[in-house]
Order: structure tokens, then C-alpha cells, then sequence
């Protein structure tokens, strides 16, 4: 008897990672991730940033490849597929489907402009009250950018989808897009549970141009059999899930009820709350969009607080001041040798485009105290970790201010989350407690697949393989110690934005 096997994708911006779940077992049986180096980051322009939608698509052939290498089973069936994806990404193809230009990526800067005059012409009333979100930098002002800078390929376009949909469309030949994913793109509006169509009239945007509709949660096309021949895998499998990165490493984590909190903390970092509730912050600094499991009966919806300078700032020191010398763990060794506080060195990291925990200002990343005769690597690198950790305290406190109640965050047991540093400076900087889990984003996607084509009865069931590795808990004088440091940070970060 074959097993049944569910193949999970995560589309980021730094490699593409897959990974097989034993469907009735849900335990993880292989997990790969290519490019072995990170995906690079084109900007052509400060502030731009863009990658190749084939490109994405070629690790995940590679990807697939590499998995199916080091299975020992080989008699097994993949029954569904799933799928993770950067958020707020845009892609274009024209009537043959093909790429019209590189997507412009969720840390890309050039629609602030774009975004911010649209919130005030389409009111902030209309904004919040109906999108729950400002246009900001995301995928509809984005649109809005080709469309007044490059008329050519706006003219040629069939259809404009997200990472993830360009994926689906690699893997199915079929365009389509989900309510969570418009919702990231600021074209839905709340009230009407139907596309805006005053965002789309305020643009000038063709209706014609917003891919099919489908369930987060469904058939939403089966495998060609092109696509078979190039993942070398059967024809015909379903592809029954598809969502952005946050809300699915939400799902991953079981993060499905009012109340639950997620985090991940990879190139970017991400505090997810779910909410029954239409919470918005008046200046737009987190966001709240439609949640997986998101509809008219079961209105979920994520509260999104993402912080673009984590992890890329950690590769930064890895790759650019070390030179690749050290691995992650060696650099957590050096760390780890440094008190709390990094001997009076702060960093404010946010380096990697405008952030819109800080009303879309790009303040760029600083370190500030810097003594010859005593810091060293290990100061730089506790500093960058407590630095990212006050950045997530900075956020937090904006979505308690929301109504947002916030205890005990979930994460998945990788990237900075696997620093102890960084889990101590997390905890008790923020003030709540961290559950750390056996899973990541290619895994929840793959749950995801499940729950789709109908193999698990309920949410329980398809969570059976999910267990909690570790628990952090706060120290009552870490959190005055760390709130000390915290009111430092936060004075020299309110210097460099009123600057």
C-alpha cells in the first residue's frame, strides 16, 4: 500500500524551500531548500527591489528534485499541493502568460508616494473603514506605479497576480488569485466582501485584469503535464492551498483562533495576531488582512506587524563585515559571550526599505556608541539581535494599543528564533512568552494542501504531527533590564525619525 504524501512549498525572497509530510502521520519526511546561497535582490534603484518570477520558479523545480532524491520510500502518492509565497509582491503576465517584467517585491519602496496620496484622495475613512488598510507600498500601488511610469507594459498586461499565484499558474496553467491574497493587495473591501471597486475606479484599473477568484482552501487547479515532467512527479495532483507567508506560518503553527499570536523572524519580521474583530491603527503602522481560513460566517482576519530589517540584517553582518567566515551558530557563540546591553552599543535595524511601523519612512539601519577599544564582533552581533528585538517591542505596543491581547507568541523553531539570545532578548523585551514548534512554512503549506483536498476531517486532525520543542518564559529582572535598554532605543530610534 502507497503512502500518501503531501508536498508543501514556501516562495520566499531568500530560496524556496519544499517539504514532504506523511499525510496520515503528518510527520515531516524531507525538507530541502535551494538556491544553497540566498536568492539575490536586484535594485536597479535605491530603494527598488525586484526578482524574477522564473527564477522562483526554477528552485522550485530544483527544489522538488532535491527532495524526491533523498526520499527511501518509493512507493508513496502525492495527493495535494500547497503553497507559501512573499507577500505583497507583484507579477505580471501578458495573454500568453508570460512575465512582462520583473516582480516588483514586498520591500520595495518606489509606491510610498503612490500609496500615500491615494489613502488621503480615497479618504482615510473609506481606507480603514472598508480595506482596513492605507494602500501604502502594497501590491495595488505598486500596479498603480507601472501604470503611470511604465505605459507599455501596462498596456500589455493580461492579468496581474501575486508570487504565490504566479506559482499556482507554473504548476496548474491556470490564473486564479484567493480573497487573503487581494485583501494583502489592498483591493478588498470588508463591507462588501467583494472586490473595491473604488480602489479599482481610483486607479483606473480594468476589473478584467484581477485574476478568478478561488477558496484558500480548495481544488484550485491540477498539476500539467508539463509541470509533472519538469518536477518529475505524476500529473494531475491538485494544488489545494495557496497563502501569503504570514498568514500561512500562522496556519503552521495552528494559529487559527481569535487570540493566537505567530511570529517568524526571517528576512523580515512578522508578528501575527488573528482577530473576529475590523482592528485598525488610524496611522496604518501594522495592518490587518483576511486570514486563511477567513469568510463571511467565520470573519478571522490577521493584525500584521512586519519589520523588514531582521534577518537580512543578520545575513548582512554574516556575509558583508564577516565575509561568510562563520556560520549562524558561531555568530550566536559570539553573542552569547557579550552581556545584555552589548557594553552601551545600540542598533536601530531598520535598513531594508521604508517601514511601515514607522509610517513608511526609511530611516536605515545605524548602530550608535561604537567604541574602538571595546566592541567586537560578538558586540555587534548581541547589539543587531537586542536591536530586532526592541524593533518587535516597538510594534507590539502598537497593537496592544489596537485592543490586541498578547501573552504567549508561537514561532517556529528556525532563522533568529533558534538564538538564544534572541529568544531571551524576545521574551522579556516584549514581555510575553514564546512557544518554539518542530515546524516552518513549506510544513504549514503542506498541512494546508491537506486540509484542502479533504484527506483530514478537521483543523485538529491535520495538526496531529505538530509538537511544541520549547518554551520561553519571562524573568521579572530581565524585563527591567530589558525595558532599561528598551526606553534607550526607543529615544535614539524617535531622534532619527523626526530627523
Amino acid at each position: 500500500m502507497s503512502k500518501n504524501y503531501l508536498l508543501g512549498f514556501d516562495v520566499g525572497s531568500s530560496s524556496i524551500k519544499a517539504s514532504l509530510l506523511d499525510a496520515d502521520s503528518g510527520k515531516l519526511i524531507e525538507s530541502v531548500s535551494s538556491p544553497d546561497q540566498e536568492m539575490k535582490i536586484e535594485s536597479p534603484v535605491i530603494g527598488w527591489a525586484e526578482q524574477d518570477p522564473d527564477g522562483w520558479w526554477s528552485h522550485v523545480v530544483i527544489a522538488t528534485k532535491k527532495i524526491l532524491s533523498k526520499l527511501v520510500e518509493k512507493n508513496f502518492d502525492i495527493i495535494a499541493i500547497g503553497i507559501s509565497y512573499q507577500m505583497h509582491g507583484l507579477v505580471l503576465v501578458d495573454k500568453h502568460l508570460k512575465v512582462l517584467r520583473p516582480s516588483i517585491i514586498w520591500c520595495d519602496s518606489r509606491a510610498v508616494e503612490i500609496g500615500n496620496k491615494a489613502f488621503n484622495e480615497l479618504s482615510p475613512e473609506y481606507c480603514l473603514g472598508s480595506c482596513l488598510n492605507s494602500p501604502g507600498n502594497f501590491t495595488a500601488s505598486k500596479l498603480a506605479w507601472v501604470k503611470e511610469n511604465q505605459p507599455e507594459i501596462y498596456s500589455k498586461i493580461y492579468k496581474f497576480m501575486l508570487p504565490g499565484d504566479y506559482i499556482a499558474l507554473k504548476l496548474t496553467g491556470e490564473v486564479s488569485t484567493t480573497i487573503s491574497g487581494l485583501s494583502e493587495g489592498v483591493f478588498w473591501d470588508f463591507n462588501t466582501n467583494d472586490l473595491s471597486q473604488k480602489v479599482l475606479d481610483y486607479f483606473g484599473f480594468d476589473k478584467n485584469l484581477v485574476p478568478d477568484i478561488v477558496p484558500t482552501f480548495s481544488v484550485q487547479g491540477k498539476l500539467t503535464k508539463s509541470a509533472a515532467e519538469e518536477l518529475g512527479i505524476r500529473s494531475g495532483v491538485p494544488v489545494t492551498y495557496r497563502a501569503g507567508d504570514q498568514p500561512n506560518n500562522a496556519l503552521s503553527l495552528k494559529v487559527l483562533k481569535p487570540g493566537d499570536v505567530a511570529a517568524t523572524a526571517g528576512t523580515s519580521g512578522v508578528i501575527y495576531g488573528v482577530t473576529d474583530k475590523n482592528l485598525i491603527d488610524s496611522l496604518s503602522r501594522v495592518n490587518t488582512f483576511a486570514h486563511v481560513n477567513y469568510s463571511t460566517t467565520n470573519p478571522n482576519k490577521g493584525v500584521l506587524l512586519c519589520i523588514n530589517g531582521t534577518g537580512i540584517l543578520y545575513s548582512w553582518i554574516k556575509q558583508t563585515i564577516l565575509e561568510s567566515k562563520y556560520s549562524y551558530n558561531e555568530l550566536n557563540s559570539f553573542a552569547e559571550k557579550v552581556e545584555i546591553g552589548a557594553d552601551g552599543l545600540l542598533c536601530i535595524p531598520f535598513g531594508n526599505g521604508a517601514e511601515r511601523v514607522l509610517g513608511n519612512k526609511d530611516v536605515k539601519c545605524q548602530f550608535s556608541g561604537i567604541n574602538f577599544n571595546v566592541h567586537g564582533k560578538g558586540h555587534l552581533i548581541r547589539a543587531a539581535q537586542e536591536g530586532i528585538a526592541f524593533s518587535f517591542r516597538y510594534g507590539l505596543d502598537v497593537m496592544k494599543s489596537m485592543g490586541m491581547n498578547i501573552n504567549v507568541v508561537k514561532a517556529g523553531n528556525t532563522n533568529l528564533f533558534q538564538s538564544k539570545i534572541f529568544q531571551t532578548a524576545f521574551v522579556n523585551s516584549c514581555n510575553t512568552e514564546l512557544e518554539l514548534y518542530n515546524t516552518d512554512g513549506s510544513q504549514g503549506a503542506a498541512r494546508g494542501a491537506g486540509i484542502g483536498v479533504g484527506f483530514y476531517k478537521s483543523e485538529d486532525e491535520a495538526f496531529d504531527g505538530l509538537k511544541m520543542i520549547d518554551r520561553v518564559t519571562i524573568s521579572e529582572k530581565l524585563v527591567n533590564d530589558y525595558n532599561k535598554l528598551y526606553q534607550q532605543w526607543k529615544s535614539k530610534l524617535n531622534l532619527i525619525v523626526k530627523e
